[in-house]
């Protein structure tokens, strides 16, 4: 479907269409010619153009399937540096959203603010309780500026998709969704107050931690009250000049901890960890502040970026590859050799260094690279977690500059692995398991009844050599054998847990005497499986004489 270009946003189109033209290298990577002055220049104007292009410029940030490492990071470092805007505006602001006088909600509040950005600014408060809040205030215009900017990406990002195939390849117009999606998401202050709860649910073992809690009568779509969290930015610690004591190992290391945590535990993780987001406090703990960008992952997902971090940080390039291509989508053209040939040199080119030597927040950008350069389009959760470690590289470089990333990976891996097999064992994943298995199991009848009449009636060909059909029969029963006893461990187990959740009948070591009886049923029929295998799959696997 064609998209319009509107005369009113001409001047918006032409400024966006000449940062396209002067940066086209870009996506060539570095053999292509990027340097860091190009990447910082694109990082310059996009500032200059407004905060909605900002917020663009931090979304390409997340896209190291498009751009080489030199842009992502310069796009990474992106800020809000805008002026405030004034304090009577602000309790304007606060005042409609709370419906009273702000003499009324707060017991005191700063008109100076904390911190401004494009979207809004923080003042420092406190509750008629006494409690210590930061009060992030939205920008009165922000919402409707916001909406005619993206209004005039998605135009634009529409008609370079519809004329031209590279970009139609690419996803312009999905990107330009994606987009006002998550801009939608970090204007809405609610959701913002959502994520500091979840994000402080899932780090309360990490005691060196601290995530602000909001105040939830107090928070509307465009006012977010918080814990207030004071400290140094991580950013204005790296400054030699306002740095003071020695680095932190124990202090990075339950930092990173956290996000792996985040990652491949929970997956839900907080996307924008720059070191401006991140507080080093008066008690020695690192604060995590300005949660709007979030990202969530798959199960599915979570196992595969295990793997791959697993891959990297013992240098199995092939692994690596594998588990790239089991991610991502393959494109026309899609090269497998090359691709076990990029990731191969990446993985040994990182070798054991140390951050601040090969940061893992660039490897992954550069695994991401090398999929799209083989054809293969990697998913947006490596990506975005590729722009997360970006970040948090930069925050790890001040805490510790020696510090292995490769070897806290290893250090977490034991206890990351026995979760999510712990989590492929919950009563929830057997039970789908089962319907699964059940379902297919009452299809099948059907399915061969269509076989074997297609057949019946010569409309099912075959081309096959040396076809055995002893075997095939032998074979076609093995198979119903092993799908019926599937069906039946499965049933067994669902019972157990069902017996075991009721809690009735006589109890044996704290469970129904049931729960142990269907357990011991199933595992009679996984041996008797285990040893049909061994018996008679193994011995016409060997070869014979």
């Amino acid at each position: 479907m064609a998209t319009n270009l509107k005369a009113a946003h001409a001047g918006r189109y032409a400024a966006l269409a000449r940062l396209l033209v002067k940066h086209r290298g870009a996506a060539e990577g570095p053999e292509g010619g990027a340097t860091v002055e190009d990447a910082d220049e694109l990082a310059g104007e996009l500032v200059r153009m407004g905060p909605t292009f900002v917020k663009f410029g931090q979304l390409l940030s997340t896209r190291a399937d498009l751009l080489p490492t030199v842009y992502l990071e310069a796009l990474s470092r992106l800020r809000d540096d805008v002026a405030p805007f004034p304090a009577d505006e602000a309790i304007s602001v606060v005042e409609q959203e709370l419906g009273t006088k702000i003499s009324r909600a707060f017991k005191s509040f700063n008109r100076r603010p904390l911190a401004a950005a494009s979207l809004g600014q923080v003042h420092k408060a406190s509750l008629r309780d006494g409690r210590r809040v930061a009060v992030k205030v939205q920008r009165p215009d922000a919402r409707q500026r916001a909406l005619e900017d993206m209004e005039v990406i998605a135009e634009l990002a529409g008609f370079v998709d519809d004329h031209s195939a590279q970009a139609a390849r690419v996803g312009f117009a999905d990107m330009a969704e994606e987009f006002r999606q998550a801009l939608l998401d970090e204007l809405d202050y609610t959701r913002e107050a959502a994520n500091l709860r979840l994000l402080a649910e899932q780090l309360a073992g990490f005691d060196r931690i601290v995530v602000p809690l909001p105040v939830d009568d107090h928070t509307t779509a465009r006012l977010l009250t918080m814990d207030l969290v004071e400290g140094t930015s991580v950013g204005v610690a790296a400054n030699p000049a306002n740095r003071s004591g020695a680095p932190s190992p124990e202090l990075a290391e339950q930092l990173l901890g956290a996000y792996l945590d985040q990652v491949l535990v929970h997956g839900f993780f907080h996307a924008d960890p720059h070191p401006g987001n991140v507080l080093l406090t008066p008690d020695g703990r690192v604060g995590l502040i300005d949660v709007g960008m979030v990202a969530r992952l798959s199960p599915h997902a979570q196992e595969e970026l295990l793997r791959l971090l697993l891959s990297v940080s013992s240098r199995d390039g092939r692994a690596a590859a594998d588990t790239l291509e089991a991610l991502g989508t393959r494109l026309d053209g899609f090269d497998a050799d090359q691709l076990q040939k990029r990731v191969g040199d990446l993985v040994l080119r990182y070798g054991s260094r140390s951050v601040s030597d090969t940061p893992v927040g660039r490897l992954i950008a550069d695994l991401a690279l090398a999929a799209s350069q083989s054809g293969l389009r990697p998913p947006s959760e490596l990506t975005m977690l590729a722009k997360t470690l970006l970040n948090l590289d930069e925050v790890a470089r001040v805490l510790d500059p020696d510090i292995r990333i490769d070897e806290i990976i290893e250090r977490h891996a034991a206890r990351l692995t026995r979760h999510q097999m712990l989590q492929a064992a919950s009563p929830a994943k057997m039970m789908r398991s089962t319907l699964e298995a059940a379902a297919f199991a009452e299809a099948l009848p059907g399915r061969l009844d269509k076989v074997l009449g297609s057949l019946a009636e010569g409309r099912l060909t075959f081309s096959l050599e040396g076809l055995d059909e002893a075997a095939l029969m032998r074979g076609a029963q093995k198979l119903a054998n092993r799908v019926a006893t599937g069906v039946l461990i499965a049933a067994f187990v669902v019972a157990a847990a069902l017996f075991a959740s009721s809690g009735k009948g006589d109890v044996v070591g704290g469970y129904p005497a049931l729960t142990w009886v269907f357990l011991g049923l199933a595992g009679v029929a996984a041996l008797w499986l285990g040893v049909s295998v061994l018996r008679r799959d193994l011995p016409e696997r060997r070869p014979r004489p």
